[in-house]
């Protein structure tokens, strides 16, 4: 159930599910798609593996598999789900919550003063494409993007091998002019989807495309994870901070996220 104090919205504190994880740059954190990591590189090996093309990746939180927000991502686009509809709503609040605040951090980030265009990753199956909820969100339910957003990319018939980077997965719709654009994906696994999307929006004449993505997927049982995302759970979340702004290392940051910036935590999603 949702709550409202002011503008922010906050989930009730009997909904009983999981808040958002803050994703922090830091030691053991891939500098790219922020994928908890034990490499040394710096690079998770699926971003030392694939193509980039992305000029800046910023996720709002991190998703545990099987846990709340992996079950909302997987809800909402489930035709026959009674939970869609109440699905769509929470992630366009979230999404229109972080973009208020942070789409000026990832423009930054990529080196763009601002994104002309807006468009969304579409989706694996070119049959569920047609009518995807995602581009009902960040077209018509989300306020900072629904006046740039547009249909930019297609599927393409064109097989393609899941997790794997291949620039002809989509096409772009139109020719584009030099356009900074802002591609937005409800999920990052491996990010082969996003960084494909954005090869064809490069390729159709666009200028720098960077992402961001509701959900980067974590697995709670892979190496250290557990440890640290429990560690992230107890620092919080906060829409007024981003890992582009917020400065904090994740394998440090042990106060609650409300107490180090001296806020009151209201923004906040929480149990």
């Amino acid at each position: 159930m949702w709550l409202w104090r002011g503008t922010e919205p906050m989930l009730s504190a009997s909904s009983g599910v999981e808040r958002l994880l803050a994703p922090r740059h830091g030691s053991g954190v891939c500098r790219r798609c922020l994928n908890l990591t034990a490499e040394a590189t710096g690079l998770c090996r699926a971003c030392r593996a694939g193509e980039h093309h992305l000029a800046a990746i910023l996720p709002i939180s991190y998703s545990v598999g099987g846990e709340w927000l992996h079950h909302l991502i997987a809800s909402y686009k489930r035709d026959a789900d009674p939970w869609v509809p109440d699905a769509i709503t929470t992630l366009a609040r979230i999404c229109e919550a972080f973009l208020s605040a942070h789409e000026p951090c990832v423009a930054s980030a990529a080196g763009v003063e601002r994104f002309q265009l807006v468009t969304t990753v579409p989706s694996g199956d070119p049959r569920r494409d047609s009518h995807h909820p995602l581009r009902r969100i960040v077209g018509d339910l989300v306020a900072p993007t629904r006046d740039r957003h547009e249909r930019l990319l297609v599927r393409t018939p064109t097989p393609a091998i899941p997790r794997h980077f291949d620039a002809a997965r989509y096409r772009a719709t139109q020719p584009l002019r030099g356009e900074a654009v802002l591609l937005i994906d409800d999920m990052w696994t491996s990010g082969a989807s996003a960084q494909s999307a954005a090869a064809a929006l490069l390729d159709a004449g666009a200028g720098k495309v960077a992402a961001i993505v509701i959900a980067r997927h974590l697995n709670r049982g892979w190496d250290r994870n557990d440890l640290r995302l429990r560690r992230l759970a107890r620092d919080g979340f906060d829409f007024a901070s981003c890992v582009v702004c917020s400065g904090e290392d994740a394998g440090l940051t042990t106060k609650p996220a409300a107490a180090q910036r001296g806020g009151d935590g209201l923004s906040s999603l929480r149990r």
